[in-house]
């Protein structure tokens, strides 16, 4: 694609490198705050059940909180790894590799990166391995 926007070290001063750059950092840090906020609901929730006697075999509630505790601590793993996710691509951005597929090496669609900023392949790689979807 000769129209794909650049987005190396070398475009620095470019708008499509520092919209990406921004689109990133902003990503990041809606999600450290997602984050936090599930690591209060998480605490809470653990809080709470520490201060009553939980027998879940008879107490009703006791399925309840631990699908609530499951639930937020997998919202929690999912908030780490799209941060993981998110340092990947900006270390991309960085080295001049951000917007280049991991599958095939063509350039991925800038309508892809704009709904999925940290994706590494284009849509036609990632139908054909739907972990990177």
């Amino acid at each position: 694609m000769e129209n794909a926007p650049r987005y190396g070290p070398e475009e620095t001063g470019s708008s499509a490198f520092s919209t990406v750059r921004a689109r990133l950092a902003a990503d990041r840090t809606d999600t450290l705050a997602r984050a936090a906020a599930l690591s209060r609901d998480f605490d809470g929730i653990v809080a709470a059940n520490a201060l009553i006697a939980v027998d879940d075999e008879h107490d009703p509630e006791g399925g309840t909180t631990a699908f609530e505790r499951a639930h937020v601590a997998s919202l929690m793993a999912q908030a780490r790894e799209h941060l993981e996710e998110l340092d990947r691509a900006l270390e991309r951005l960085e080295q001049g590799r951000y917007g280049q597929c991991e599958g095939c090496g063509g350039t991925i669609p800038p309508e892809r990166l704009e709904i999925r900023p940290a994706a590494t392949t284009c849509v036609r790689c990632a139908g054909s391995d739907p972990r990177r979807a």
